[in-house]
C-alpha cells in the first residue's frame, strides 16, 4: 500500500481531569526517526509513544510528535524542587557573576523564574492509567495521521503508475526502432561499399556484408533489456498491490530500471533512438523524485 511520508494529525480532549493535546508531523526520512516532547512529567511514557506509533505502521519518516498534559485538577499533586539542577543552575549563575564583575543580585525570586528548576508530581498516579489517559486522545490523532497519507499515498500512486504507462510506450518505441537497425545498417554498409568499388569492377562479397551485419545486430540487440524492462513493469504493479511499505523496494526496482535503460542507450547509437532514451531517463529521474515521498 502506498502511503506518504509527509502528513499531519492533532487530536485534543479531556480525560480524567486532564487536558491533553497530542500532534504528530511528519516529512521524508529514509528510516524512522521519532522525536518525542512530552511534558516533563509524563517523560517516563516516551518509549511508549515511540513504540504506539512503530505499532500502527508508522515505519519510515522524520516524526515529530508533540503530547501535552495539562492537569486541571489535583488534590494530590505537589511542586517539587529539582535539587540537582537547582545547585548546578545557581554555580552557574555564581560564575557569570565573577568572570564578569557583574551586580550580584541572585535572589529566590530571580532564580525561581527559571521553571525548569520545578517538577509537578502527580503524587499516586498510576503511570499505566495516565497512559491510558494520552492514548484516550493519541488514537484519534494517529488515525488522522495516518489516513491522511493513505490519502497522499493514492495521490502519488495515480502519478507514479500514469508515468510508468509512459515508460511502457517509449519501451514499445525502442523496440520499435530497434527492429528496422540492423537492415538500416545492411543497406548503409551495402551502398557504401558498392560506390568504392564499383570503379574497380569488383564483385561484392555477399556472406562478408552478411558476417558485418551479423556482429553489428550481435553488439547492438536490446532484446535482452527489453525483456528485462517489461519484468520490471510486471513487479512495479505488483509492489503497489502489497500491503507493506512500498517506498524502499520501489528505489531499488528503480535502479534495475535505469541500468537497462542506460545498456539500451550504449547500444543504440541513432539519433531517433537516442532521444528516446533520454526520455526515458528524464521520466525514470521524475519517478524517483516521487518515490522518495512514499514509506
Amino acid at each position: 500500500m502506498a502511503r506518504s511520508m509527509t502528513a499531519f494529525g492533532r487530536a485534543s480532549g479531556v480525560v480524567n481531569g486532564k487536558e491533553i493535546l497530542v500532534e504528530i508531523r511528519s516529512v521524508n526520512n529514509r528510516y524512522l526517526d521519532t522525536n518525542v516532547k512530552i511534558s516533563r512529567a509524563y517523560s517516563a511514557l516516551e518509549e511508549r509513544a515511540k513504540a504506539y506509533l512503530s505499532g500502527h505502521g508508522v515505519s519510515r519518516g522524520k516524526v515529530d510528535l508533540t503530547i501535552s498534559v495539562n492537569v486541571l485538577e489535583n488534590k494530590t499533586g505537589q511542586v517539587v524542587l529539582d535539587r540537582a539542577y537547582a545547585e548546578s543552575y545557581i554555580a552557574a549563575l555564581r560564575q557569570l557573576q565573577q568572570e564578569f564583575d557583574l551586580y550580584d543580585d541572585i535572589s529566590t525570586m530571580r532564580v525561581a523564574s527559571n521553571r525548569d528548576l520545578f517538577v509537578f508530581s502527580h503524587g499516586e498516579e498510576d503511570e499505566e492509567q495516565a497512559w491510558q489517559d494520552i492514548v484516550t486522545v493519541f488514537e484519534p490523532a494517529l488515525a488522522m495521521f495516518i489516513e491522511r497519507r493513505k490519502s497522499e499515498g493514492e495521490n502519488l500512486t495515480k502519478d507514479l503508475l500514469a508515468k510508468k504507462a509512459e515508460l511502457m510506450e517509449l519501451t514499445a518505441k525502442v523496440e520499435a526502432q530497434a527492429a528496422g537497425y540492423t537492415e538500416a545498417y545492411r543497406n548503409k554498409l551495402e551502398t557504401r561499399l558498392r560506390n568504392v568499388l564499383q570503379d574497380q569492377k569488383i564483385v561484392l562479397d555477399e556472406s562478408r556484408i552478411l558476417t558485418e551485419c551479423a556482429i553489428f545486430a550481435d553488439k547492438t540487440a536490446v532484446d535482452e533489456e527489453l525483456v528485462r524492462l517489461r519484468s520490471h513493469f510486471k513487479a512495479y504493479d505488483e509492489i503497489f498491490e502489497s500491503d507493506e511499505p512500498i517506498g524502499r523496494k520501489l528505489d531499488f526496482l528503480l535502479q534495475e530500471m535505469n541500468r537497462e535503460t542506460n545498456t539500451i542507450g550504449s547500444k543504440c547509437s541513432d539519433a531517433q533512438t537516442a532521444a528516446t532514451v533520454v526520455e526515458m531517463k528524464c521520466l525514470l529521474e521524475k519517478i524517483r523524485e516521487q518515490i522518495q515521498n512514499l514509506e
